[in-house]
């Protein structure tokens, strides 16, 4: 009764402040279809009114209607469901376009690679096309040594076979490790005498020091060098592939988590001639952070719908790719190392130390890419000191992945307030990978350890980290709430699920508060933007194991439509199938995507 009562209340006060009676005419009004507004005072709506991008009630559909007016565009949602428009807690806009435009080497059901063979047919196959007549190079994305049939990754030799007088590049789908043929090594100059790169391994082949052709982390920066260099149009072209994926999966903002100053220019010069359809909010490299952060384009509003929200470092690397920093070694190590083998830090304490404390000096947003718990402890570290130092004012830190935070380190995320943005979505794709390779049955099983935020009553973010994996809101949305692995078809820590609003708000208001924009976003309320995605199932209703299979069949943004689905294509039924690589609008080179990676690596 006392919830009806407050909805009621709530309701009330939606219509009054919307001025249902004395306001002007709404330009657009939404209704017959469920509408869920992740506003706990008013959690269900008839009907939505828009009027200058804003929305300017919500309520009953009775009473939402007295705005309409002769020029009012009433929108019929046929039975569909509204939610507000999701918000990118953490993914590489910029690089979800690059991953449109090579190879594509993803496992099912994004792809269908899945031995050492699959993925140089899609190698040989895409040499064929105009990207690479003109790169010079045969380059693929995605490929995951989990999923294929030898669990391993492909060497030198195995991508010589693709090509021997061109080099080959296959990135890793976590985007922290690549194998390359010998050719690529030769470019890089990388030989049998090179040295480990602080933050990076040369893998080796067995009981020598030849490179095997896998690099990781900082290792294969070198591999860019001698890629095709290429215009800033080519990289604005590639900005806008990435803008128009995340449209597709219902995002009205995105997020360019960790940038360069040349991604940076890409995306000012789409916002300075209004060429931007969503909002984009960087987070540059610490290594430019001076640099970005001096923007005009630098704060917490938009110009033109682009803003640089503050600074990225990563402070270690992969789980999956067993690159990530732990405190208790790997259940079972990667070749090469020993059974005390725990990954390694990016950074030293000293310079890591320094980072956080230079962000909290300035005031700035720090976004802080944490996968293992040992690279969570020296986070950890460094806010104390910073805290101390600099006070605790509302900079809102955000632990980036923390996926194999320990429960002390999130009730030290309480403490500290240290927003984290977990990857469930790990559950779906890794979920087996974890438990029976990576951290072993129960370090695998907390994962994302979301059931423990929410003992402690803390709000977080989902997210999906493209191009790590697809953009896709209903997947991040499904394994928030189940955690079902794609393989065995097991719930990978059955006590981490949460209810689907739980889920849904983390991609809405709860990312909205990440970014310090929760009073103009994230839920469906008077005075906020009027972003909005209409699903073709109520996510709140059905089946939660049938999350999945909800489409996204318009994405609207401040009011105005800027994707609307169509027949299904051969991208909507699971990936891309290469043809963008024909054209010569989609034809970027691959700099902006060394560029990207360069920029990642530490300044030492």
């Amino acid at each position: 009764m006392h919830g009806r009562i407050l909805c009621a209340l709530g309701a009330s006060l939606v219509l009054a402040s919307g001025g249902a009676r004395a306001g002007e005419p709404a330009e657009l009004i939404y209704t017959g279809g469920s509408i869920v507004t992740v506003n706990d005072l008013q959690p269900r709506a008839e009907a939505v009114a828009v009027r200058g991008g804003r929305i300017v009630a919500v309520g009953d559909g009775d009473e939402v209607m007295k705005l309409k007016g002769p020029n009012t565009r009433v929108v019929a949602l046929g039975g569909a469901t509204l939610v507000p428009g999701f918000i990118d807690a953490h993914g590489h806009v910029f690089n979800a376009g690059v991953q449109a435009l090579a190879a594509n080497l993803l496992a099912a059901p994004d792809g269908d690679v899945r031995d050492i063979a699959s993925l140089q047919d899609k190698l040989r196959e895409w040499r064929k096309g105009a990207t690479s007549q003109r790169l010079g190079w045969v380059i693929g994305f995605g490929y995951d040594d989990a999923q294929l049939k030898e669990q391993r990754h492909p060497t030198r030799d195995e991508l010589d076979a693709v090509a021997k007088d061109i080099p080959v590049l296959a990135i890793h789908q976590s985007g922290h490790l690549a194998a390359v043929n010998s050719k690529a090594l030769e470019l890089a100059g990388i030989t049998a005498a090179s040295k480990n790169p602080p933050g990076g391994v040369i893998r080796r082949r067995a009981g020598s020091q030849e490179p095997d052709g896998v690099l990781e982390e900082t290792a294969f920066f070198a591999v860019f060098g001698a890629l095709p260099e290429f215009s800033a149009a080519s990289q604005e072209a590639i900005a806008r592939a990435g803008v128009q994926l995340y449209q597709r999966f219902g995002f009205t903002t995105a997020q360019e988590g960790r940038s360069s100053p040349g991604i940076d220019a890409a995306w000012a010069a789409l916002a300075a001639r209004g060429e931007l359809t969503i909002d984009v909010v960087s987070y540059a490299d610490v290594a430019v952070a001076d640099k970005a952060l001096a923007s005009p384009y630098a704060g917490r509003d938009y110009r033109g719908r682009f803003r640089v929200g503050g600074v990225k470092p990563n402070l270690d690397g992969s789980p999956q790719g067993k690159t990530a920093w732990l405190t208790i070694p790997y259940y079972k190590p990667p070749p090469g190392q020993g059974a005390n083998y725990v990954g390694y830090p990016t950074f030293t304490e000293e310079q890591a130390t320094a980072f956080v404390d230079k962000a909290f000096a300035n005031n700035w947003q720090l976004l802080t890419h944490v996968n293992g718990d040992a690279a969570i402890d020296q986070l950890l570290r460094a806010v104390r000191a910073a805290q101390a130092k600099h006070g605790k004012a509302d900079r809102r830190p955000v632990a980036i992945h923390a996926q194999t935070a320990r429960a002390d380190q999130v009730a030290a995320f309480q403490e500290l307030g240290i927003f984290p943005s977990f990857f469930p979505m790990h559950t779906f794709y890794w979920g087996d990978w974890h438990r029976n390779s990576v951290l072993g049955p129960e370090r695998g099983n907390n994962i994302s350890p979301t059931g423990w935020a929410m003992q402690r009553g803390m709000i977080f973010s989902s997210h999906h980290d493209a191009p790590v994996a697809f953009p896709d809101s209903m997947r991040v949305l499904s394994a928030t709430v189940t955690r079902v692995a794609r393989g065995s078809g097991d719930v990978v820590g059955p006590e981490h699920r949460v209810a689907p609003l739980v889920a849904l708000k983390a991609m809405t208001l709860w990312a909205a508060y990440q970014h310090f924009e929760e009073k103009s976003k994230g839920s469906i309320e008077v005075g906020k933007v009027a972003d909005f995605v209409l699903l073709s199932d109520d996510p709140l209703a059905v089946d939660p194991l049938k999350i999945a299979d909800i489409r996204v069949l318009e994405t609207i943004k401040g009011g105005q439509t800027v994707y609307r689905r169509a027949a299904a294509t051969t991208a909507e039924a699971g990936g891309f199938d290469g043809s963008c690589a024909a054209s010569p609008r989609c034809f970027t080179g691959m700099r902006t995507l060394a560029a990207w990676w360069v920029a990642d690596a530490p300044a030492f």
